[in-house]
């Protein structure tokens, strides 16, 4: 499991986090909801040493991510960043192949292979594989980023605004095959995303954020709550039981 414990970050003089304390649980996804500005990405950041803390200790498995060694993490631990510079003349396949740089070192062997077949295959890419990056859609490019920290191969996987780019069709794929990663390859899958309803559909567990604050946090039962998203989103919201699902109204 992930253990956050009394994380406080600031810039300047502004606090974007303030004392986050949450535990992770091992397997499933967990989504971080909240409106923006509310220090998610933040927290996903230092949660995967992007970012350091000015305070307090986030642990996996009982290792401190800022001591444990980077090659290390890199085995227990993958992280997709909202914003991704890579170069456009590389291929997806290439791309995807960086996620195994923590085994191969940049010589690839049959194993390390599989894997990055095995990722393509699983977001759909593999008739893309030989394409340059910047002859894709938004979309593409967005899945194939994906298909790099599946094929990482991690136990934990990190994804910030995992649906950018993606239209109603890919994104609702995108959320199945995060699904299917979890209860198939056995991932503990975090995500910070905007839409409330496919973090209801779809997640294990919520972590609700506002002002730097961690508010609320719980099963999408207890969190999909008229109140509760009122309080964190500051706006109207009524909640209606479709297909045995809590989905949110809000217009």
């Amino acid at each position: 499991m992930i253990e956050i414990d009394n994380i406080s970050k600031k810039y300047q003089t502004i606090s974007v986090l303030k004392n986050v304390k949450a535990t992770i649980p091992q397997g499933g996804i967990t989504a971080i909801i909240g409106p923006n500005g509310a220090g998610k990405s933040t927290l996903l950041s230092i949660i995967s040493r992007l970012l350091l803390a000015d305070e307090g200790q986030v642990k996996i498995q009982n290792m401190d991510v800022v001591n444990t060694p980077s090659d290390k993490l890199a085995t227990y631990l993958s992280v997709l960043r909202q914003e991704n510079r890579f170069t456009s003349r590389l291929t997806v396949f290439e791309l995807v192949g960086f996620g195994r740089y923590p085994y191969s070192k940049g010589r690839l062997n049959k194993d390390d292979l599989v894997h990055i077949n095995r990722a393509l295959e699983f977001l759909n890419l593999t008739e893309y594989k030989d394409r340059f990056l910047d002859e894709l859609s938004g979309g593409q490019r967005q899945r194939a980023y994906v298909a790099m920290v599946l094929c990482q191969d991690t136990e934990y996987v990190l994804l910030d605004e995992p649906l950018n780019n993606l239209d109603m069709k890919h994104a609702v794929t995108m959320m199945k095959q995060l699904r299917r990663a979890a209860d198939e390859l056995g991932k503990t899958i975090v995500i910070v995303i905007h839409d409330i309803n496919f973090a209801s559909v779809y997640s294990d567990y919520i972590l609700a954020m506002k002002d730097g604050e961690l508010v609320y946090q719980g099963n999408p039962k207890q969190i999909m709550d008229s109140d509760i998203l009122e309080d964190i989103f500051e706006t109207r919201v009524q909640i209606e039981k479709i297909h045995n699902q809590n989905i949110a109204i809000y217009y």
